[in-house]
C-alpha cells in the first residue's frame, strides 16, 4: 500500500514520468511476437498507460493535443506532394470506403441498441467510443436536448453518453490496429512492407532509389587512368559529351592543359564519364594503369533547384545546348525529380521551374553550371521552425472553423486542420525547396513520438474510469463496444477487398484506417510500411470520415 501511495504521489507530482514510462514499456511489449502476431508500439503504449492509470494519475489534456498535432502535421508534410498528385477520379474508392464504414457503423450501433434495449445516451456513447469519434459526444448531447423529454431524463442520458464512451474507447483504439496490421495482411495474403515497396517503386516510375549504405556494383559514372601509347591527339579530340579529361601528368608531374593540348606518348591521363564510353576511349589511347598516385580528383554530387526561367519548359537536350560547351564541361546529369518524385531522364524530358536537378562533377565545374540554373540545395540537419511553426498555427486555426449543417456542427478539429496544413505546406515545400527544410529523421521522430505519446496520454486519462465502469456495469457494455468497433471495420474491409478490388495491402490498410479516423492504427501501418505510401489513401478517407462519423450522433439518437 505504501509503495502504491509512493508511486501515486511521484507520478502525480511529475506526470511526464508516467507518459514516458508508458511509451517505454509499451514499445517493449510491442516487440514481442506471438507467432505472426505483433502488437506494435502504439497499441503497447495504450495498454501500458491503462495499466499505469490504475494507481490514479492526473495528466493535462494540453499535452495530448500538442503531441497529436505534431504527429498529424508531420504525416501530412511528408506526403503533401504525393497526396495532391493522387487527387482525382482515382480517389473515388477511398470516398466509398469512408461511406461504407459510416453506414455500417450506424446500422451496427442501432441494431445493438435495439437488441439490448439501450437508451439513446448509452447508444450514442458506445458509438463515440467504439468508433473513436469524440465529436459524437457533442452532436449526440445536443440532439438529446431537442427530444422534448424532461430535463432530468435528458441529463441522465447525457451522463450515459460519457459512461458508454469511457467503457468502449480503449478497445475502439486497439481494435483497428489489430485488424489493419494483422488481419488485413492475412486476408490479402500479402505483406504491408512488400506492397509498400512495390507501390513506392511504381510511384518512382521505375527509377531505383538507393538507400543509405547502398550503391550499384556497376556505377554509371566512373574514372579510369590510362598511359598514352601513341601521342598526337588533342584533348578536344578525346573528349565528348560522355567523357571528359580531368587530369594529365607528364614525366610524373601535373600538366597545365587546355582543350588544344596535344598528348604525347607516356603521358598519364585521367578520364571520367559514362562507363562504356570511358572504357572504349581508354582502349584506343593505351593501357589502363591500376595505381596512379596523384591522379585522383574529388568529385561532388549537388542538387540544384531550377529557378532560371530561361531553362524552364525546355527539354533536357535543349537545356544542354543552351549551356555553352565551356560551361557544361565536366558536369554530368545524374537525375531530376519533380514534386518529390524522380523522373526518368531522357533527352525529350521537359523541365519545369522548381525541378531538382542532380549534377555530378568537380566542385568548381558544378558550381559553374549551378550559377546559371539556380541555387544549390545544401542538406541541413536544422529544421525551419519559422516555416513549420506557421504551418501548425494555420492548421490549428483551420481546426477551429465550425460549419453548421442544421443543428449539427461540423469541424475538422485540430487533427484534421493540422493534417490539411501539413499536406499544403509539404506540397509548397516540394515546389520551393529552398525553404521549409525538415530532415526525414526529424519528421519521423515527430510521427513516432507524437502518436505514441498521444495514445499514452489517452490511456492515462481514461484507463482508470474505463476499468471502474466495467467492474460496476459488467462486461456487457464493453463487449457491445467490441461489436461496434469490429463489425463495421470487417464489413468495410471485405467491401474494399472484394468489391473495390484493392490489391495493394499498404494502400488498402491506409484507406481502412482513415475510413475509421483510426490514428493509432494508421501509425502502426506506417511503421510496418516503412515509407509514406499509406498516407495518401488515409488522408482522403480521414477527411471524409471525420464529417460522416460526426453526423452519426443525431442519427443514433433518432433511430436507436
Amino acid at each position: 500500500m505504501e509503495i502504491t501511495n509512493f508511486f501515486r504521489t511521484l507520478l502525480n507530482t511529475c506526470p511526464e514520468i508516467a507518459l514516458f514510462l508508458a511509451i517505454a514499456i509499451g514499445y517493449g511489449i510491442g516487440k514481442i511476437r506471438f507467432g505472426s502476431f505483433q502488437l506494435g508500439g502504439v497499441a503497447g503504449s495504450l495498454l501500458a498507460a491503462v495499466a499505469i492509470s490504475q494507481i490514479g494519475i492526473h495528466i493535462d489534456s494540453g499535452i495530448k493535443a500538442v503531441l497529436f498535432a505534431l504527429f498529424i502535421y508531420a504525416v501530412g508534410f511528408q506526403s503533401g506532394p504525393q497526396f495532391f498528385r493522387s487527387l482525382g477520379r482515382q480517389s473515388i474508392r477511398e470516398v466509398l470506403m469512408a461511406v461504407v464504414l459510416a453506414i455500417s457503423g450506424l446500422l451496427t450501433v442501432v441494431a445493438v441498441a435495439r437488441i439490448f434495449h439501450l437508451d439513446k445516451g448509452l447508444a450514442a456513447g458506445i458509438a463515440a467510443g467504439g468508433l473513436t469519434q469524440s465529436a459524437i459526444i457533442g452532436t449526440a448531447s445536443s440532439a438529446l436536448e431537442k427530444l422534448g423529454l424532461p430535463m432530468a431524463q435528458v441529463q441522465q442520458m447525457q451522463g450515459n453518453v460519457a459512461v458508454g464512451y469511457a467503457v468502449t474507447y480503449i478497445f475502439g483504439s486497439l481494435g483497428p490496429i489489430i485488424l489493419c496490421v494483422n488481419v488485413l495482411p492475412w486476408l490479402t495474403k500479402r505483406s504491408i512492407r512488400e506492397d509498400a515497396l512495390k507501390a513506392e517503386a511504381a510511384q518512382m516510375g521505375g527509377v531505383h532509389i538507393y538507400a543509405d549504405g547502398e550503391q550499384p556494383a556497376l556505377p554509371e559514372l566512373i574514372g579510369r587512368v590510362f598511359a598514352i601509347e601513341q601521342g598526337g591527339q588533342s584533348v578536344s579530340q578525346i573528349e565528348s559529351a560522355s567523357v571528359t579529361v580531368e587530369q594529365i601528368h607528364r614525366n610524373g608531374t601535373p600538366l597545365g592543359w587546355t582543350s588544344d593540348t596535344v598528348l604525347a606518348a607516356g603521358d598519364v591521363i585521367l578520364l571520367f564519364g559514362h562507363r562504356a564510353e570511358v572504357v572504349a576511349a581508354g582502349q584506343q589511347l593505351g593501357k589502363e594503369i591500376r595505381n596512379a598516385e596523384g591522379m585522383d580528383v574529388v568529385m561532388v554530387r549537388r542538387d540544384i533547384c531550377l529557378t532560371n526561367k530561361a531553362f524552364a519548359g525546355k527539354t533536357v537536350s535543349e537545356c544542354v545546348h543552351t549551356l555553352s560547351p565551356a560551361a557544361r564541361h565536366g558536369v554530368f546529369l545524374l537525375g531530376l525529380s519533380r514534386d518529390g518524385k524522380p523522373e526518368t531522364v531522357s533527352n525529350d524530358l521537359r523541365t519545369m521551374s522548381g525541378d531538382i536537378v542532380s549534377l555530378y562533377g568537380t566542385s568548381q565545374d558544378v558550381q559553374r553550371v549551378a550559377a546559371q540554373l539556380g541555387p544549390i540545395l545544401t542538406k541541413s540537419v536544422k529544421t525551419d521552425l519559422v516555416f513549420h511553426g506557421c504551418g501548425l498555427v494555420l492548421g490549428l486555426l483551420i481546426g477551429l472553423v465550425v460549419i453548421r449543417m442544421g443543428s449539427v456542427p461540423l469541424t475538422l478539429g485540430s487533427g484534421g486542420g493540422a493534417l490539411l496544413s501539413g499536406l499544403l505546406f509539404g506540397w509548397y515545400q516540394s515546389k520551393h525547396s529552398t525553404v521549409g527544410n525538415m530532415p526525414m529523421a526529424s519528421s519521423s521522430l515527430l510521427v513516432d513520438l507524437g502518436l505514441s505519446g498521444f495514445v499514452a496520454v489517452t490511456g492515462l486519462q481514461t484507463g482508470q474510469q474505463a476499468v471502474a465502469t466495467i467492474i460496476e456495469h459488467g462486461l456487457t457494455l464493453f463487449m457491445l463496444g467490441v461489436v461496434v468497433t469490429l463489425v463495421p471495420l470487417v464489413l468495410t474491409m471485405l467491401f474494399g477487398r472484394y468489391v473495390l478490388r484493392y490489391d495493394n495491402t499498404a494502400i488498402f490498410a491506409g484507406a481502412l484506417a482513415g475510413s475509421r479516423s483510426a490514428n493509432p492504427a494508421f501509425g502502426e501501418v506506417l511503421n510496418k510500411a516503412g515509407n509514406s505510401v499509406p498516407t495518401t489513401p488515409f488522408a482522403i478517407t480521414y477527411a471524409v470520415a471525420n464529417v460522416l462519423l460526426t453526423l452519426l450522433g443525431p442519427l443514433v439518437v433518432a433511430f436507436s
